[in-house]
């Protein structure tokens, strides 16, 4: 008997460079699989074409610290439900931190960025990370550390890297835009969002 694929309910938090274009598509293309995603703006509406304009606006507004409180916030009516947490960048780091602290979390994707872990941290979640090679961002020392963290946590980690390609790879707006590899890393995060409790 054929098996029933696996629906998540998916936040997706976006990158430095606010709500874009490309992260509505991503949504968009989740929902078609047959997901439920909820993708908050945490930049009250702010978009930006340059990562250094996207940064200042991120201090501007008070940080991490507050980027952090206002994803709580947006995921407060939504945890009970047993989220998938997903994010591009900025928003994997953000991810990362609320899907460590959440219980009922049942999946983890990263798509181009990670967060440094509590020495404490202990999950058994599933984690995909998609991520360029190299990435100015993610380096080579810092994704070895970074995965020896996450296995030692209990986390059951895979990681995609895509040669050649540029940070934000998938946004199709920006230089980094890689075509082929966006398209990869669709297929995969798809299919490992079909496994989760399947």
């Amino acid at each position: 008997m054929p098996r029933t694929p696996t629906v998540a309910q998916i936040v997706l938090f976006h990158s430095a460079y606010g709500l874009r274009p490309a992260v509505h598509a991503a949504a968009d293309r989740l929902r078609a699989a047959g997901h439920t995603v909820h993708t908050p703006d945490l930049f009250d509406g702010r978009t930006f074409d340059d990562i250094e304009e996207g940064l200042a606006y991120q201090e501007e507004v008070g940080g991490n610290d507050e980027l952090l409180r206002r994803a709580v916030g947006a995921v407060a009516p939504l945890s009970d439900r047993g989220l998938v947490y997903a994010g591009l960048s900025l928003g994997g780091s953000l991810a990362q931190n609320l899907a460590l602290a959440d219980e009922k979390a049942r999946g983890l994707l990263l798509l181009h960025g990670t967060s440094d872990l509590r020495e404490d941290a202990a999950s058994e979640i599933p984690v995909q990370l998609h991520v360029a090679e190299p990435d100015p961002f993610e380096t080579e020392d810092w994704l070895n550390a970074w995965y020896l963290r996450m296995r030692k946590a209990g986390a059951d980690v895979e990681v995609h890297r895509y040669h050649g390609a540029g940070h934000l790879f998938t946004d199709p707006d920006l230089a980094d835009y890689d075509a082929e590899a966006a398209e990869r890393t669709c297929a995969v995060a798809l299919d490992f969002l079909a496994e989760l409790d399947a």
